[in-house]
């Protein structure tokens, strides 16, 4: 039976030949990797993985596509939404050294992923995703750039990341409304010593009206927490390099607020 996208789930399913073997190549499976695929819907990039791989893991919601691909002996069908899915516990499991993570990701909830996906980066080996162009963007976008944003921030931080190849809405079917691209993310091996959590809070506070100066935002945020630190607030919050953002967290765990 055919299945229809379900557009609740954001689906867009991968038909282009051409695409899907470039992306494969770009991922360079091995046979044996630990390899997770998230969102696989109708095994567009499932089945070239799986041939060079000998076994995946694949998470997908859909019931009906999880059914399907239960059929296939090659492939461990987590049925789940994958912002609940405990990455270490799968790590656990496949007694890997790290995983590698895929997927076409839904469109709506991609940031959500990429910042669930982000507690689990130390048994991450590299991630490949097919994301809307513009948040692909964002997160590779250098300091003071129109594109920089928390997300940049905040994957920058943890991830090397590079843009790899662009993809139209012709390559869908149904076609999205978006251009869309692949990002390759593998993680620093040794990043900046921060706690993650004040990080986030403080770049989502500098990040809350970009166009004033942090002053504004940032300054009020460290003031109301009687945190005494050196950092140039006379700028926007696109103007920081991560390294900046990750060295004033830096200074305000080793000077607790009075």
């Amino acid at each position: 039976m055919k299945h229809l996208a379900r557009k609740r789930f954001g689906q867009h399913f991968l038909i282009d030949a051409l695409i899907i073997g470039t992306i494969v190549d770009e991922i360079a499976p091995q046979p044996g990797q630990a390899m997770v695929e998230i969102g696989p819907g109708l095994a567009a990039l499932t089945q070239p993985l799986v041939e060079r791989l000998g076994h995946l893991t694949v998470i997908e919601l859909d019931r009906d596509l999880a059914a399907r691909l239960r059929q296939h002996l090659q492939l461990t069908v987590i049925e789940s939404d994958v912002l609940k899915v405990d990455f270490a516990e799968i790590h656990r499991a496949q007694g890997a050294t790290r995983l590698r993570i895929v997927g076409n990701l839904p469109y709506n909830i991609s940031t959500p992923i990429l910042f669930h996906l982000l507690e689990f980066v130390d048994v991450i080996e590299d991630q490949h995703f097919m994301l809307q162009k513009e948040v692909v963007e964002r997160m590779v976008a250098p300091a003071d750039s129109a594109n920089y944003s928390r997300l940049s921030v905040m994957l920058q931080w943890r991830y090397a990341m590079e843009n790899v190849l662009f993809v139209g809405p012709e390559s869908f079917v149904p076609p999205p409304r978006v251009d869309s691209a692949v990002v390759r993310m593998v993680p620093r091996p040794v990043p900046a010593p921060v706690d993650a959590k004040l990080l986030s809070e403080l770049v989502r506070v500098a990040f809350s009206q970009r166009r004033k100066l942090l002053r504004h935002t940032l300054g009020k945020w460290l003031l109301e927490r009687a945190y005494s630190v050196t950092f140039d607030l006379q700028r926007r919050a696109q103007e920081v390099p991560v390294a900046q953002y990750v060295a004033l967290a830096q200074q305000i765990k080793v000077c607790p607020a009075k």
